[in-house]
């Protein structure tokens, strides 16, 4: 049986960190992570919320074959949205205190 006011406090709670989650969401936008490839060659910027913000590449790669250029910016991207979703688990871990791990099928956007 619960305490007298426990059900509230325990509802208080879970508001309390839904709400806390939702700024999280939005500060999500803010992180930003680099990617990249051929020792700099192509730099690609991302933020948590796994989006492409910027893809510089190096003009003396653009001599070089079109499926080397295409492997280096696919190279960059995927590291810059592994370390994005790394950068966006990290935030949200603060959040919930590590909790994430034991909600089974909680599903945040941006976190996929």
């Amino acid at each position: 049986m619960m305490p007298k006011g426990g059900m509230g406090n325990l509802l208080k709670q879970a508001q309390k960190m839904q709400k806390e989650m939702e700024i999280a969401q939005n500060e999500l936008a803010a992180i930003e992570v680099d990617g990249s490839a051929g020792g700099g060659m192509v730099n690609v910027k991302a933020n948590a919320k796994m989006q492409i913000l910027s893809i510089k590449i190096e003009p003396d790669v653009l001599e070089d074959d079109v499926d080397m250029v295409e492997d280096l910016v696919l190279a960059a991207v995927n590291q810059a949205l592994t370390n994005a979703q790394d950068a966006a688990n990290s935030r949200m871990s603060q959040v919930t205190g590590g909790m994430m791990g034991g909600m089974g099928g909680l599903n945040i956007p941006g976190l996929g």
